[in-house]
């Protein structure tokens, strides 16, 4: 059953890749735009979904944190493999995309953080009789 979260894992890339590809075609680029994040997005909300449904069994939710857990080091080891170089030396655009990134994630902060109510705080972990 792990193997279906690491195929849905595969699904969600695959679908991610052609979704940049075609996005990069649109804007006129000879690259992936975006891809892996589409993919991540994607591999959210379908496990999200499915677990709501209770269409997510145990295993194949273990497969999918699993390789949710190792998505950033993938994609920090896909990014590696473009040229960082060129993009700051063919001009400041890529660092105005970076910096208005950033901006936008930090006022949307306050935002996000006012969506839903207030939950009640975690129980504390208890393993054997003992505090976490």
């Amino acid at each position: 059953m792990v193997l279906y979260g690491v195929a849905a894992l595969a699904v969600c890339l695959l679908t991610g890749a052609l979704v940049g590809e075609l996005l990069g075609a649109a804007v006129g680029v000879d690259a992936n735009v975006g891809g892996v994040g589409f993919a991540m997005i994607m591999l959210v909300l379908v496990s999200d979904r499915l677990r709501r449904k209770g269409k997510l069994p145990e295993a194949t939710e273990q497969g999918v944190l699993f390789w949710s857990a190792m998505y950033i080091p993938v994609v920090i080891a896909m990014a590696s493999t473009q040229n960082v170089v060129k993009a700051i030396a063919g001009g400041p655009m890529a660092i105005t995309a970076g910096l208005g990134a950033l901006a936008a994630g930090a006022a949307l902060v306050p935002v996000l953080s006012r969506i839903g109510e207030p939950a009640e705080p975690l129980p504390p972990l208890v393993e054997e009789g003992r505090e976490v």
